[in-house]
């Protein structure tokens, strides 16, 4: 995967698809992580409370980052279409080019590794995300230019 400079690029997959396995092989300038934001304000990466202050901040990450034309990637589950919208949004007002990265993981695959963590989701909320996968052809008519499917062993790729 080839990325234009600046490049929004948005990863879309449930708890335990590969999505932060993935983004630690790129820059960690190049990440914003919601886990993380909402570690930064609440000191609990899991605290849902936390969430609405996590997502102003990285509003403001994002704004920032794309006005300055720097590769950002987007670790988080994004499975909401208004969440993809929203970011497709800045995408577009910044003239940045928007990819997505769907982690199409089996069900099975992603409740045996959020198992593994110590940090956990419960597995009917990993299903729930599951069935909100969104398909590569419906990332596409959201406006997504490039949309790179990443299965179980894919993930080993990093973009440049």
């Amino acid at each position: 995967m080839i990325l234009d400079p600046g490049a929004l690029v948005v990863l879309i997959g449930p708890a335990g698809s590969g999505k932060s396995t993935f983004a630690r092989r790129v820059p960690a300038s190049w990440r914003v992580c919601l886990d993380d934001l909402r570690e930064m304000v609440s000191g609990d990466a899991a605290d849902q409370s936390a969430t609405p202050v996590a997502v102003r901040v990285q509003g403001l990450v994002l704004e920032e980052r794309l006005a300055r034309g720097l590769t950002t990637l987007v670790d988080s589950t994004n499975l909401e279409g208004h969440v993809r919208r929203s970011l497709l949004a800045r995408a577009r007002y910044w003239q940045r080019t928007p990819l997505a990265v769907l982690f199409e993981a089996p069900v099975e695959v992603c409740l045996h590794r959020a198992a593994r963590r110590q940090r956990q989701v419960p597995p009917e909320v990993i299903r729930a995300q599951h069935r909100r996968l969104p398909l590569p052809g419906d990332l596409r008519a959201e406006g997504f230019a490039e949309v790179h499917p990443m299965h179980l062993t894919d993930s080993e790729e990093v973009p440049t």
